[in-house]
């Protein structure tokens, strides 16, 4: 392991000048508009303006305001929408919403039962005729072996409701624009949602950035200014934000266009529920092909995803008796209360911002406007939640004067490839689901290549009527190779192609619904940490071999830049608090480090001088020592005697795994070390404690590095 102290006095010397230069700098912080107060010749200012009020931009408000950064969000729309949009919550970010007042649990109180969408279903039809499922939801997941909490299934726009209900708890409130007034000043615009408020320019001042926002009053269109010293976009895939900030997406374009059908049908929900229940239908039949989500079977909300060819198939074609159409082709028989909500065309992309961060590092993007990411997996509102989760902490040390200001480009250098490699994980997936159809005979890559061809300079020659003939004859042609009379065990092909699906669901060839590899251990290689100098390869630093879904498992690891493994532990000396994960001491509602250690002589020196440089750094600091299981509330009182007069430590014991393995075994490191974990959960640091020579000084260099304060950068 890398030592501070031991890596040379230069560096020893220049993180120490860093830590002084920096506490003295401290007394006159950068950017000191940021506290607030008046902007350019009165204009509104706030540290930092959030523009997008979807789930990420609300959670990072929600966030930002527990760390105490006074902020505001700005959403172009007047109303929020109800389209369900994203609807799986995966574990990391499921960990996330637990710190968030208790979110998690209202999720999982809300959510429609794990049994009715456990699931992946592929059929003829939704009465017809079942080719195959997948139930991806196995034992550990209820058991919460590897995290305290289980995935989740909740439409977006219910998520919305329940972050905003948590927001107004802490003071916030939602703004139509005809109830904030005329005025562009004066507005005191500190925890206020502004809906109906579109961001239309930037300018960069000497104190930050100036944007502007048209607002429609009630048909009458006001242009007002607001200055903040960061302004964070989460505006989502279409990014004014990035678009203002010059900032480019790299990638692919335009992998498939499809058509969205939100839709109620209860008479459908309860059908499902009792004949056949699950979160995603792939449903082939000569009719039509469609991707059906079920939202909420207990309320018959469904999202129907159609494959859409332009322009030879003109979006305006697909009215809402058409959809109903389409629905009850793939329905095969009609549900009497199908009610169409609404309907949208979308493209799938996979990009990637070229950066994350612009405008002189006062431009921060967040969410999708930083990534888009093919739905399948699920990883695009997750990544932007844990973008969020990365981002707040940084942002909250930076902004009270702890941290120097280059702490935030290590949310770039942290989040950036794990967006590459989400977007490479959601391609793959993709081609996973559409190796289903191709099995069956429906290849999508062949309509795709038609189509280009079609739309091709060759293809521009034939009149726009025969170009659709065409289309529509090569559809029917594929769509027939899923009629009763090809696809049966009777039919040498047919039974062949069943086969083949078959042999692709067992083998876990097709889409998944669950990435715990993924999720929960992936491992920032550099950033608001001291790295390792192990040559180990992490999960995001390079890129896996994504075929490999066997070895897709998660390894709990205690690897600086991993998330800490969750194990259950139970506080001492007993206390009514019972048994909890290790993730739950890390504090919930404050910006602190935790040290993790076990009761060793030479461990118990390095949280001592833990705690007092954390004192020295105006940082909150937390020491926990983890004991084996049975050890005797005599013992523990070694843990008093040797940290005071500290008092801001807590001693637990482990709770027996099934494996049984030690809190330090499942770690894969010896109980000597030492883990300095960050308010994000993540591992900063860790040290073998015997290797450590001047225990003040290593600390001090360690928190130098992770708050950046060896950069003299304002």
């Amino acid at each position: 392991m890398p030592s501070i102290a031991g890596g040379g006095r230069g560096r020893l010397f220049a993180a120490h000048r860093g830590a002084i230069w920096w506490l003295q700098r401290r007394q006159h912080p950068p950017f000191s508009s940021l506290s607030g107060g008046g902007g350019r010749g009165g204009t509104p200012h706030l540290p930092v303006l959030i523009v997008g009020a979807g789930p990420v931009g609300l959670v990072l408000s929600f966030l930002l305001t527990k760390f105490g950064i006074k902020c505001a969000v700005i959403e172009k729309n007047v109303e929020f929408t109800r389209h369900p949009r994203a609807h799986f919550i995966n574990n990391r970010t499921m960990e996330i919403f637990r710190k968030l007042d208790g979110l998690a649990g209202d999720i999982e109180r809300s959510q429609p039962p794990v049994d009715l969408w456990r699931k992946f279903v592929y059929c003829t039809s939704l009465s017809g005729s079942v080719l195959g499922s997948v139930d991806h939801m196995k034992q550990e997941d209820f058991d919460k072996v590897i995290s305290p909490i289980s995935v989740a299934h909740f439409s977006q726009y219910k998520l919305v409701d329940l972050l905003l209900k948590k927001l107004e708890g802490i003071g916030f409130q939602t703004c139509l624009p005809g109830e904030i007034g005329n005025s562009t000043q004066d507005l005191g615009l500190e925890s206020k949602i502004l809906m109906g408020h579109e961001c239309t320019s930037l300018q960069q001042t000497n104190e930050g950035i100036l944007v502007g926002a048209s607002v429609n009053n009630g048909g009458r269109i006001l242009e007002r200014k607001l200055h903040c010293g960061l302004l964070l976009g989460t505006d989502g895939a279409r990014s004014t934000v990035r678009e203002l900030a010059g900032i480019s997406m790299e990638g692919e374009r335009d992998l498939q266009k499809l058509v969205s059908v939100h839709f109620l049908s209860r008479d459908l929900g309860r059908y499902l529920s009792t004949k056949r229940p699950g979160m995603l239908f792939f449903v082939f039949n000569p009719g039509a092909i469609g991707v059906l989500v079920a939202h909420d079977l207990e309320h018959g909300e469904f999202v129907l995803q159609i494959p859409f060819y332009p322009p030879q198939q003109m979006f305006e074609e697909f009215s809402a008796k058409v959809c109903e159409q389409i629905i009850v082709k793939l329905v095969g028989w009609e549900p009497a209360d199908i009610q169409v909500l609404d309907i949208k065309p979308w493209a799938m992309h996979a990009e990637v911002a070229e950066k994350y961060i612009g405008c002189n590092n006062r431009v921060v993007l967040v969410g999708d406007a930083a990534h888009r990411f093919p739905p399948a997996g699920g990883f695009g509102m997750n990544t932007g939640v844990q973008d969020a989760h990365n981002l707040a902490w940084k942002l909250g040390l930076f902004l009270s004067g702890v941290a120097s200001p280059s702490i935030v480009q290590t949310y770039e250098s942290e989040r950036r490839p794990v967006a590459i490699f989400n977007t490479e994980l959601s391609v793959e997936n993709f081609k996973a689901a559409m190796s289903i159809p191709a099995t069956l005979g429906l290849d999508p890559t062949v309509a795709n290549s038609v189509h280009q061809v079609i739309n091709s300079s060759l293809g521009s020659i034939i009149p726009r009527n025969v170009q659709k003939a065409v289309l529509e004859g090569l559809f029917s042609i594929g769509r027939a190779q899923v009629s009763d009379y090809v696809l049966n065990e009777k039919n040498p092909l047919g039974s062949l192609r069943l086969a083949r699906l078959r042999s692709i669901l067992d083998e876990g060839k097709s889409l998944q619904l669950q990435f715990p590899a993924e999720d929960l251990g992936f491992c920032y290689e550099e950033g608001a940490l001291v790295a390792e100098d192990c040559g180990e390869k992490t999960q995001k630093g390079v890129k896996l071999e994504h075929s490999k879904r066997a070895s897709r498992e998660y390894i709990p690891s205690a690897k600086v830049g991993s998330r800490l493994p969750h194990m259950r532990v139970r506080a001492l000396p007993a206390s009514s608090e019972g048994v909890f994960s290790t993730l739950d001491l890390i504090n919930r509602d404050k910006l602190e480090f935790v040290l993790i250690i076990t009761p060793l002589k030479e461990s118990y020196v390095i949280a001592r001088a833990t705690l007092k440089v954390a004192d020295e750094f105006k940082l909150s600091a937390k020491v926990c020592v983890i004991w084996p299981q049975g050890s005797a509330d005599v013992e523990v009182e070694e843990s008093r005697s040797e940290l005071e007069p500290w008092t801001n430590y807590v001693d637990v014991e482990e709770v027996p795994r099934v494996s049984g393995n030690s809190w330090w075994e499942m770690c894969q490191v010896s109980r000597k070390n030492v883990i300095l974990v960050r308010p994000d959960e993540h591992i900063a640091w860790r040290m073998e404690s015997d290797m450590v020579r001047d225990a003040d000084s290593e600390v001090r260099g360690v928190f130098s590095q992770i708050l950046c304060l060896n950069c003299h950068q304002v």
